[in-house]
């Protein structure tokens, strides 16, 4: 070497000039030592390794490259070393605990890289990684706790920044655009139903020979303080209704484990550094920890890797255009990462799996050419506050016995599904704001068995949910509105929860639960969810049972309970199924087509408690070979019918009021028992049993529609042998005062607490109620013959 060396009262000082310098063997320091280059960066190239053995070196404006015996050009297990202005050509440099390294203005090129182990502490700051073949920066092997010199001054100096970076950061910016359904474009029609499972005029085409002619009642009957009257007060609420995204100070302050980990972390500290144009970024393993602080990862194929029980803190970064996932966490791997722009990216923004559990606050997860988050394969984790929006696929896609707690989001504008939960995917999926996207708000399908709670899934140019083949799960307590297609849309063959949610404003129905099958892929997208390309059996990674499923009582029957359905394009509750379906307690109010509309119930469909009000067409309409039980049910002030009944079953203890045909008409082939109900028609006749009916008419009151009527209340066959019409009642007006629904009041009766809100209500009420509704069936749907008559 041709070098000048100064002696300083601390260290020796080698200053290089310009030149080509080599060693054919390592060279080992062992006092304190700084190495400078002379002249311009590049003018100074080693060819040098390096084995560290003081406590201090720093080297300053030099080039390295490998020497011919090894790729590691400097390396340190106890000592503290400086890089400043330096260049790495194909080269590596390795730190191990409780050796440090704090490295300034470096670049890292040509397959580059640095590795740490062990390290309690290391900064890099303003680095470059450029064109590696495996990772740019690796940190393995947990914190040790021995300590050197400069571990104090160097986590004092990591705060500094921190608390820099954020004071310095501001808000992030509402990408969302309009909070308004105006944005539906024509032709993107959501799930199509058969146009002949409508309401057609065949349903009026004998009512003239039904109304008495009179076009109002004498006395009307009041109906309003009925027990679900709270609901219908429930009107379509406006984007001021939207939970607001949290600030990550916001959430850090209600979250005790998110604070520690973004206080404890230190292990390797990455901040405003640039790595691109290589296979990785950063991977941290086998108990690793590391800070990354406003970095930027471009064109990777993966931005970070988490794995093997390592934790990180990944703050402001931008991840994008990397060809795989952005952010790729699985084995246990955990990790707060908050306020980073990932996008554009080839797979999913985050990826998580096998067990691992990061928080992720506040980010911006957008225009993915495949879904923002996975989780799958037994992840876990915390998604809360942020915004997911414009990726292909699904915003968040949760499958594999996936159990994430999503939370806060807005998710919107996607090119698929808002959430997607499929193949065994669970996960609480709670007050977040799903809308304008492509397909459902929120898809589950084939052992997808979420939460979902309290979320505004809105403004879709599908449907606002859907339960595909095989899907589970507790709805409850959504606000589900102004989507293009069906508010919510069952597949016969799936056993959702229904509970306490307001579906309002939809284009087409309601509730559509349809007899189809599923031949749909993923909703999310494709499955080919391996990692880096290689291809994954994810079999072995599924547990076969887990403590939730094992602890929790198997649902049997379909249950919708305690929905206010109204003001959706068609009919409210539609219903087209092979499968029993419990309907209860529900208020079906101002649909455009009929309130509800059994088409198909090759099981039986139970109707019971709900309010049908105030509907463009029939009340209830119950097709040909359909099993149905109306019980308990408030059927008012429908435009046609109150209920119109072609199937077999039970028609009990119901108040028909108020529509504006006959109040209940029984008709075809019908099977039935109409036993203890209260009807008035405001035209019409109170009851009409027409045609072939089989079954027994029975101690029914029917309120005379108008005082100068002279027609029979009860129309019948008189051919018809099969129907037995005994102890019915007609009650007559004769004045306002006594003319109520008294003893009891005008049903449905809320068998619920009033303080009892949907979104308190607990998991097991579904299973409870379905258990009631099924103790007090009454038998008698028959399809080879009625036994009504040969029990009488």
């Amino acid at each position: 070497m041709i070098f000048i060396i100064l002696f300083n009262k601390y260290f020796f000082s080698v200053v290089l000039h310009a030149g080509v310098y080599e060693e054919q063997v390592e060279v080992s320091l062992k006092v304190p030592v700084e190495i400078v280059g002379m002249g311009k960066l590049g003018d100074v190239s080693l060819l040098v390794s390096f084995d560290q053995q003081c406590p201090t070196a720093r080297l300053c404006n030099l080039v390295f490259m490998p020497a011919w015996f090894s790729p590691v050009v400097y390396k340190t297990s106890s000592g503290h070393v400086q890089l400043d202005n330096c260049n790495f050509e194909g080269c590596q440099i390795h730190i191990r605990g409780p050796g440090t390294c704090q490295a300034r203005f470096c670049s890292f090129a040509q397959g580059s890289s640095a590795h740490f182990l062990g390290v309690a502490i290391s900064l890099m700051d303003s680095c470059e990684f450029s064109g590696g073949d495996s990772a740019s920066v690796t940190v393995e092997g947990a914190p040790v706790s021995e300590r050197n010199w400069a571990f104090k001054h160097l986590v004092a100096l990591a705060k500094t920044f921190t608390m820099m970076t954020s004071n310095g950061s501001t808000e992030i910016s509402n990408q969302s655009g309009k909070d308004s359904g105006d944005i539906l474009l024509p032709g993107q029609d959501g799930t199509m139903i058969e146009e002949n499972g409508m309401e057609t005029s065949s349903e009026s085409s004998e009512e003239g020979d039904e109304q008495d002619g009179e076009k109002s009642t004498g006395l009307k009957l009041s109906y309003d303080q009925h027990g679900l009257a709270h609901l219908s007060k429930v009107d379509m609420p406006d984007s001021s209704a939207f939970p607001a995204l949290l600030s990550l100070s916001a959430e850090l302050q209600r979250d005790a484990e998110a604070q520690d980990l973004a206080a404890s972390v230190h292990g390797c500290l990455l901040r405003r550094c640039l790595l691109r144009d290589g296979k990785g970024g950063v991977h941290l393993c086998n108990h690793g920890q590391a800070r990354l602080e406003a970095n930027l990862f471009r064109g990777l194929n993966y931005a970070v890797r988490c794995i093997q029980n390592a934790k990180m803190v990944m703050l402001r970064n931008e991840v994008c255009g990397c060809k795989a996932s952005g952010v790729f966490l699985r084995l246990s791997a955990q990790g707060l990462i908050a306020e980073n722009n990932i996008h554009s990216n080839g797979e999913a923004g985050l990826d998580i799996r096998k067990g691992a559990n990061p928080i992720i606050l506040c980010n911006r997860i957008h225009s993915g050419l495949r879904s923002g988050i996975v989780v799958l394969g037994n992840g876990r984790g915390s998604i809360r506050s942020n915004q997911i929006y414009g990726n292909k696929e699904a915003g968040v896609y949760i499958l594999f016995n996936g159990n994430p707690v999503v939370s806060g989001n807005h998710i919107f504008q996607g090119l698929a599904a808002g959430i997607a939960i499929n193949e065994n995917g669970r996960g609480l999926i709670s007050e977040n704001v799903i809308r304008q996207n492509q397909w459902g708000g929120a898809d589950i399908r084939r052992g997808g068995d979420p939460v979902l709670r309290n979320n505004f899934i809105c403004y879709g140019y599908s449907d606002g949910v859907v339960v595909g083949e095989r899907g589970r799960g507790l709805i409850e307590g959504n606000h589900i509105y102004g989507n293009r297609g069906c508010g919510v849309w069952v597949m016969s063959s799936s056993l959702p929860q229904l509970i306490g949610n307001h579906i309002t404003h939809n284009r087409m129905y309601g509730l559509a639960v349809f007899c189809r099958k599923d031949t749909d892929s993923a909703v999310g997208g494709p499955e080919n969810f391996n990692e880096e390309g290689e291809l994954m059996a994810w079999e072995s990674d599924i547990d076969s049972e887990d403590e939730r499923f094992s602890s929790r009582r198997p649902i049997t029957v379909a249950l919708m309970e305690n929905n206010c359905i109204s003001h959706n394009g068609a009919v409210g509750v539609y219903v087209k199924s092979s499968e029993p379906l419990n309907v209860v307690a529900n208020m079906v109010k101002n649909n455009k087509a009929a309130g509800v509309s059994v088409i198909q119930s090759a099981q039986l469909t139970r109707l019971v408690g709900n309010c049908v009000l105030c509907n463009g067409w029939t009340g209830v309409t119950v097709d040909r070979e359909c099993r149905v039980e109306l019980r308990g049910n408030g059927v008012y002030g429908n435009n046609c019918h109150g209920v119109c009944f072609r199937g077999d079953g039970l028609i009990v203890e119901n108040d028909v009021v108020g529509n504006n045909a006959v109040g209940i008409r029984v008709m075809d082939n019908a099977d039935v028992k109409v036993l203890r109900n209260r009807v008035q028609a405001l035209r019409g006749y109170g009851i009409s049993v027409k045609e072939r009916v089989r079954g027994v008419v029975q101690e029914n009151l029917v309120y005379q529609g108008h005082p100068t009527s002279t027609k029979s209340p009860i129309r019948t066959n008189p051919q018809n042998l099969e129907c037995v019409v005994l102890n019915n009642s007609l009650l007559t007006p004769r004045s306002q005062a006594l003319w109520a629904l008294e003893n009891p009041s005008p049903r449905p009766h809320n068998s619920n607490p009033s303080s009892v809100t949907p979104s308190t209500l607990p998991a097991h009420l579904a299973i409870t109620m379905t258990n009631r509704i099924t103790a007090s069936v009454e038998s008698g749907c028959h399809n080879n013959g009625s036994i009504f008559c040969s029990i009488l």
